[in-house]
């Protein structure tokens, strides 16, 4: 095989262009392979095969700095600098992470996996290279994959177009993100057709050619077909170059030659420039290119045959995402004024059944939280009820949206936040620690969290009767299943486990969310050593049940646990609530578990959690270390 003599981008000088073709269809081969292993982000590294076989032949990395954005879409990038033998530990604990990662190579510059960054970083870098000791080193921005439609992405092209830096964007064009690009840029380029100048201009254009005699018409119709001909070859270069910044394009992605030419072309340019390249996500393997969501963007953990590809059963909606779809189908019937936005993942966040119900209803902005925030609130300012579905990880690029323009106004919008807490495999950007920190941060905005599949209908119908904002923050993957008994109502919080006092002083957790669970094994832990331990299911962390407080507020220890960061987090809020309660005499001492203020590595959320002393064995051995020891007791 031909990958297998490939160790670094030099390799690549030498080969034929059949040569090319064909290691192009063994890299593919093996993505698809490694994928269906480990999981991973499938259909945009299919597409972008060729692209960067050509941006390595052309440039010299890492002298020249190639940088991505979207991140997830450089494995043939990491596959060609020497990392192909890693993709065996592809997302798993200490191996090759799913984006790039300064930590593993020289190549990778930047450890981006969030959206519309990269033309800023280019600009910044660019700069610095300019008054360098050796400013002939080119700057490539690869940027694609749905990333032109995040508002960052025109702030960084109008800085370079500003400065003039000497810069290559390569635009990947693929018409998607997750799910079809809602604001690609073909789509977005087409708005400079309704520019009132050009408008007036050609209005009197078409009237002066109507009204020449005899040919009027033919000639009025010509010009509809030279406008159709010319309006791709006028149009781009226009939006481009009015910001400061050359055109190249559109090329086709798929052929290396051609990309060759241009690009180097464009590396010789004295100043900004877009190469736009037109690619196909998920191409040369047929399941994700029948895949009319999202060209399979990303592929679940746990394996599929890579030569069927991920069956339905793999691909569909699970846990606390199922859960969430369900209620909102449900209150959509129910409550005609309620709206559904996201920002480019209508699949993942569960939405899809709601926006073909009700399509008026539902609202994609693309990859853009901040519009999508900021849009929500409107909506509230209308009369609607708008629910805005993101992961928690891209909530905090829109808290200052959610923070001034939905809490200051204080309106009535939910936040349902997905794979809230740790995450897994996808590192230390995707992880959903700070949103709990965030919204409590957030005067009068209140916080929820379930700790099963049947809590999250009950809260989303609580937050429906709120006057004021909410978010519901959930975790990724399976959801704890329970009875009805088992499940609160409103506000209240819900004691779970009833302890007793002892001779080494009660204990009262209060737990939230997914933690709940592990609380109340460390509880089964503790009651073996005779230690009986209350347990309380927060569910709402603000507002917090005052029954709950005072409760807590009776036992010698207090614990909180959260799967969110400690600092600042639920646990502080809550200790906060204890001392008030105490302003009297002496409150309880709080020990609070959570995350620590760190950047979190790739790994099973299970592993992670041990290894944090998030599950019940790691809280019961820090219960048990806080708790007075007998001999103690006994002077």
């Amino acid at each position: 095989m031909l990958l297998e003599s490939i160790t670094s981008p030099a390799d690549l000088a030498r080969l034929s262009e059949q040569e090319l073709a064909t290691l192009a269809g063994e890299i593919r081969r093996f993505i698809v392979q490694a994928v269906s292993v480990n999981g991973g982000h499938l259909g945009s590294n299919l597409g972008a095969v060729e692209l960067t076989l050509a941006l390595h032949r052309v440039f010299s990395s890492p002298r020249d700095t190639l940088l991505w954005d979207t991140g997830h879409q450089a494995y043939v990038h990491k596959i060609l600098t020497g990392r192909r033998d890693m993709f065996a530990t592809l997302r798993q604990s200490g191996g090759l992470s799913g984006y790039p990662s300064r930590a593993e190579s020289v190549h990778d510059w930047v450890e981006n996996s969030h959206a519309s960054t990269i033309l800023s970083y280019a600009h910044g870098i660019a700069a610095a290279v300019a008054r360098s000791s050796h400013p002939d080193r080119r700057v490539v921005a690869v940027i694609g994959d749905g990333a032109m439609t995040g508002g960052m992405a025109y702030e960084g092209l109008n800085n370079l177009g500003h400065s003039g830096s000497r810069v290559v964007v390569v635009l990947n064009d693929n018409g998607r993100s997750y799910a079809p690009t809602i604001s690609r840029l073909s789509e977005s380029l087409t708005r400079l057709r309704l520019h009132p100048g050009l408008r007036s201009m050609r209005s009197r254009i078409e009237e002066g050619l109507r009204d020449i005699p005899r040919v009027g018409n033919l000639a009025y119709s010509g010009l509809q077909g030279f406008k159709s001909a010319v309006r791709e070859v006028i149009e781009p270069p226009l939006f481009f170059e009015t910001l400061g910044v050359r055109y190249v394009g559109p090329i086709d992605g798929h052929d290396i030659a051609g990309m060759e030419a241009a690009l180097r072309q464009a590396a010789a340019y004295d100043g900004p420039i877009v190469v736009h390249v037109l690619t196909q996500k998920g191409r040369g393997y047929a399941p994700a290119e029948n895949d009319d969501e999202k060209c399979l963007h990303d592929a679940p953990q746990g394996g599929f045959d890579p030569a069927v590809g991920p069956g339905k059963a793999a691909t569909a909606l699970k846990g606390y995402t199922m859960a969430f779809n369900e209620a909102m189908m449900s209150i959509g019937e129910r409550h005609p004024q309620v709206v559904a936005i996201t920002a480019a993942m209508p699949g993942p966040t569960g939405l899809l059944p709601f926006a073909a119900r009700w399509p008026e209803r539902f609202f994609d902005v693309g990859i853009a939280e901040q519009t999508a925030v900021t849009s929500a609130a409107g909506m509230a300012l209308g009369g609607l009820r708008p629910v805005v579905a993101v992961y928690s990880t891209f909530f905090s690029r829109a808290f200052d949206q959610a923070n001034l323009d939905v809490g200051l106004h204080g309106l009535p919008v939910i936040f349902a936040l997905d794979r809230a807490g740790i995450t897994g495999p996808d590192g230390p950007s995707h992880h959903g620690v700070l949103d709990m920190a965030l919204c409590l941060k957030i005067p009068g905005m209140a916080v929820m969290a379930p700790s099963s599949a049947q809590e999250l209908p009950v809260m989303l119908e609580t937050a429906l009767e709120l006057t004021g904002p909410a978010a519901i923050r959930y975790p990724r993957g399976a959801a704890r299943q329970v009875s009805p008994d088992q499940v609160g109502t409103g506000l209240h919080a819900r004691k779970t486990r009833r302890g007793r006092f002892s001779a080494s002083g009660s204990v009262c957790i209060l737990a939230v969310g997914n933690m709940v669970q592990p609380s109340e094994e460390a509880a089964d832990i503790l009651a073996a050593d005779g230690a009986e331990v209350t347990v309380w299911d927060v569910r709402v962390v603000r507002p917090l049940d005052p029954q709950m407080i005072a409760d807590a507020g009776r036992h010698d220890l207090v614990v909180t646990v959260e799967d969110g960061i400690r600092s600042g987090g639920a646990g502080s809020h809550m200790a906060d609530a204890l001392a008030d309660l105490h302003e009297t005499r002496i409150s309880p001492p709080v020990l609070i578990l959570g995350v620590p203020t760190a950047y979190i590595a790739h790994g099973s959320p299970e592993r992670i959690h041990a290894q944090l002393g998030l599950d019940g064995a790691g809280i019961a051995a820090a219960i048990a270390k806080s708790l007075p020891r007998h001999d103690d007791l006994d002077e």
